[in-house]
């Protein structure tokens, strides 16, 4: 099993990573002080005292794609909405550090308290597909929406990757957010509120939602391109269509292939195949199994001794997933990676165990850094979008 997830970054991989600066970043990746150095041999301890020191002051979470290192001190781990949630429920806690990328912890920020603060280890952790929809590119597309006579009957729904500002939009427009686990219930409010749905910002989740889980056809379909004038379609184009997808798309999940898929079922007789909806649609379509970072660790939990595995999501979980299997006494599940090429989440990954402890030692010296504040206008309408979801049957 070892060979099978023994993926070596390369050089630009470790850019990616966080192991460089990036001077084109959207967001700055240098920080206000010094970091530890990574070959600290006392980084796990400095991190364990500092943690200790603040008690429950701190509740510190960590996203399923995070590094092993990170993983170790969450409080709780789970995807993105889970973990805003716990937040939530942490009244308690002055500090909320946030171990996954920006628009997590902007969520964190909108669902939690007043008094409480929330901190992102690295500000250059964001999301690519999150950074695929700005404010002025939405907006530009609900005009073009309007002059084709259809915003009126449209209502968008907008996938939790999505920036606090998209999330607005969302509420402001009577639409909704979902998550990759209740995408289809989100879909199916929006299509009884209205007569289409624009999808925000991932087109493959809302893709994979109405074809292979609602039944529509990939005509029922558009994709608008916020790169092309009027996103590369004609009003009978949009007057057409069920489902407006936006053109974004997870890096690391969009890397998947059918070949991919080809490939391991030749390499691995009776493998079983799972993958994140936000694979592209011949992907999935070729896949055993489809579900979000929730379900995948629940059907590994759920499988038979000795069945054989190959997951098309982020590497560290991949990793950490067959990790616990091999170790577990779990039946000896053979769990592998469904791309030969490597496949970490960059900006995930940009947050290290030198960039925690630096975070918390800061907070243990009375200052916080890196905090992710959501503006009230913003946040008031983002957080009525996240009700409804809440809310959804």
């Amino acid at each position: 099993m070892g060979p099978l997830l023994d993926v070596q970054p390369t050089p630009l991989a470790l850019l990616l990573l966080g192991r460089e600066a990036d001077p084109k970043s959207e967001r700055g990746v240098e920080c206000p002080g010094d970091l530890p150095s990574p070959s600290d041999p006392d980084l796990v301890a400095r991190a364990r005292a500092a943690k200790e020191k603040l008690g429950d002051r701190v509740f510190i979470l960590g996203h399923h794609y995070q590094r092993d290192e990170v993983i170790e001190f969450a409080d709780v781990t789970g995807d993105s909405f889970k973990l805003a949630r716990e937040a939530a429920a942490r009244p308690e806690a002055e500090y909320i550090v946030f171990c996954g990328v920006h628009f997590m912890a902007e969520s964190a920020d909108i669902l939690t308290g007043p008094a409480q603060q929330v901190v992102l280890p690295d500000l250059a952790a964001g999301c690519s597909m999150a950074d695929m929809a700005t404010a002025e590119q939405v907006a530009e597309c609900w005009d073009v929406l309007t002059e084709a006579g259809v915003a009126g009957t449209t209502v968008p729904v907008s996938y939790m990757n999505s920036s606090a500002d998209i999330k607005a939009f969302t509420g402001r427009h009577g639409g909704t957010i979902c998550t990759s686990s209740n995408a289809k219930r989100a879909l199916d409010w929006a299509f009884a509120q209205g007569e289409k749905v624009l999808f925000l910002p991932d087109q493959h989740l809302g893709r994979n939602t109405a074809v292979r889980d609602m039944g529509l056809s990939l005509e029922d379909c558009v994709l608008y391109n916020p790169h092309k004038p009027n996103g590369g379609l004609t009003p009978r184009q949009l007057r057409d269509a069920k489902v407006i997808l936006w053109r974004g798309h997870c890096s690391v999940h969009g890397r998947f292939s059918l070949d991919s898929v080809r490939e391991v079922r030749e390499r691995i007789p009776g493998v079983r195949v799972l993958v994140h909806p936000e694979c592209k649609n011949e992907v999935v379509a070729a896949a055993d199994e489809v579900g979000s970072t929730e379900y995948i660790i629940k059907a590994l939990d759920a499988a038979p001794p000795g069945s054989k595995w190959a997951i098309g999501t982020e590497l560290n979980l991949v990793r950490r997933l067959a990790k616990r299997y091999a170790t577990e006494g779990a039946g000896n599940k053979e769990i592998a990676f469904l791309d030969k090429t490597v496949c970490f989440c960059s900006t995930m990954n940009r947050i290290d165990l030198p960039h925690l402890v630096w975070a918390l030692e800061s907070l243990v010296d009375g200052t916080v850094v890196n905090r992710i504040e959501v503006d009230p206008e913003t946040e008031k309408y983002a957080k009525l979008a996240l009700e409804r979801m809440l809310a959804l049957p």
